[in-house]
């Protein structure tokens, strides 16, 4: 095929053939495991400087402690510190999580926000928690920008910011509304396996023919 020239003529390539490495939906290609948007908003929030492994060990405990925005809001600091404490930060991600369930009781009747004004209202909750909520659980347009998004994309020419918030909007004008959130988590699973910061295995990446990166440095 010809080398696709443009930004959004590479996005485009990009999104059609990590589809084929990495199938599935948004929801099925979140590493995070959860029921409801309240569980997927819990784990995000204690998914920071956390792995996702480390998070599912949690996850189930808690939210048997803790089945609803109701129970959490009520919950004793300290035990909550202690179910989550191997996720890191844990005080400061107890607070989140306590202020959280108090701000979906108290400001949106116990249920999870879909809109990403609202969603970043809540305590822990940033841009990028706001959009994997969207994308994720309820299948709405969002694009997370996390380290691998915004390598993966300057890495292929698809933009030049640094900014996650730029860079989140100059990708979601080349990525159709319904494939950001699948698109965002494709990246960062190539990130992950092939396209790491430290050392890119660019002789098996299936986007290394028209990578801008190839032969750089």
């Amino acid at each position: 095929m010809a080398r696709p020239r443009s930004p959004k003529g590479r996005a485009r390539e990009v999104d059609r053939r990590l589809e084929e490495e990495f199938p599935g939906d948004a929801s099925e290609l979140c590493a995070l495991r959860f029921s409801n948007p309240y569980e997927l908003l819990t784990a995000t929030i204690l998914s920071a400087q956390c792995t996702d492994d480390r998070v599912n060990s949690v996850t189930p405990g808690l939210f048997a402690r803790y089945p609803s925005p109701a129970d959490l809001a009520m919950a004793d600091p300290q035990e909550l510190e202690a179910l989550i404490r191997s996720t890191g930060f844990y005080r400061a991600k107890a607070a989140n999580l306590i202020g959280m369930g108090n701000g979906l009781v108290h400001r949106f009747d116990g249920e999870v926000p879909t809109r990403i004004e609202d969603l970043v209202t809540l305590p822990g909750v940033g841009r990028k928690t706001a959009n994997v909520l969207r994308s994720v659980a309820f299948d709405l347009p969002g694009l997370p920008v996390d380290t691998h998004v915004g390598r993966l994309s300057r890495r292929l020419g698809l933009t030049e910011e640094s900014d996650p918030v730029k860079v989140e909007h100059g990708l979601s004008a080349l990525i159709p509304a319904s494939r950001r959130g699948a698109f965002s988590l494709r990246l960062i699973l190539h990130g992950r396996a092939v396209c790491r910061s430290r050392r890119a295995e660019c002789g098996a990446c299936c986007l290394a023919d028209f990578c801008p990166q190839i032969g750089v440095g």
